[in-house]
């Protein structure tokens, strides 16, 4: 493998972006010293080399990865981009070409420290999708469902397939504030888009009262003996909490729902 290069590659942020600085590798027969996003700045001075996305080059680098490394690997790099690893780009351009030197026994390399770090990071992202999965709560506003959140990697992507099989028939939008985006799904249509600030109106009387009813509820079948703020910490780690109904709701807005709320619970049973 050659040696590092005193060159930084500038990419605009994007997969093929980044396939384009792959290909960009192996035909300059060069190793950057790092690869960098928009926004980014170098601690070094080194000479920065932009690289333009090209779709022919991406095509062919992204062709041949399931070719020479299998399509597990694939998935890997797919996933390893969408986590918040710092210089994640470098540690995939390294990746990939210890693909390409060893073939798909590189899945299996986790005594090196790139395939190592990246594991690391594929699994925090995993198991940060996974978490949000139960963790996302939904609000009505304008006949729709909302959510925020605020993960540490890209999980909008992981989550899409979840809520849009979970909730086939309805309309529902999950902002991911951290990356400005935004998973926005009507019946069987979806996409993620960019969304650099997103101010959802006020919750109206009765979203309060169903929110408070989902905290009575969650008090409720709490059992007072087996209160364990540590043990719940390990399983609903408390960043989650900010944007979790049952620990968001206002208590100064409990005496004035009394009302809308015993309605509610009047009809509902």
């Amino acid at each position: 493998m050659p040696d590092r290069s005193d060159v930084i590659y500038q990419y605009d942020g994007s997969f093929d972006g980044l396939l384009c600085c792959v290909f960009e590798s192996y035909d300059k027969k060069e190793i950057p010293a790092d690869v960098l996003a928009p926004g980014q700045h170098q601690a070094m001075l080194f000479a920065v080399k932009n690289i333009v996305t090209d779709e022919q080059r991406a095509g062919r680098v992204l062709a041949s990865i399931p070719t020479k490394m299998g399509g597990l690997a694939l998935d890997f790099v797919r996933h390893a981009f969408l986590t918040c690893l710092p210089q994640k780009e470098i540690y995939i351009l390294l990746f990939l070409r210890l693909g390409y030197q060893h073939g798909p026994c590189v899945m299996n390399m986790l005594a090196d420290d790139v395939v190592s770090t990246l594991f690391k990071a594929v699994t925090h992202l995993k198991r940060e999708s996974h978490l949000l999965k139960g963790f996302v709560r939904f609000s009505v506003v304008n006949n729709a469902l909302t959510a925020e959140i605020e993960p540490k990697n890209c999980v909008l992507p992981l989550l899409m397939d979840h809520f849009c099989d979970r909730y086939p028939e309805e309309s529902f939008l999950i902002h991911d504030k951290t990356h400005g985006m935004a998973l926005i799904y009507q019946p069987h249509r979806h996409a993620i888009i960019p969304i650099d600030a997103l101010q959802l109106p006020e919750p109206d009387e009765e979203e309060l009262a169903f929110r408070q009813l989902w905290r009575l509820f969650y008090d409720t079948i709490a059992i007072e003996g087996r209160y364990n703020p540590k043990c719940r910490m390990s399983h609903m780690p408390k960043r989650y909490w900010k944007y979790m109904t049952e620990f968001g709701q206002p208590q100064e807005l409990i005496p004035k729902l009394g009302d809308q709320v015993k309605r509610l619970s009047f009809n509902i049973l």
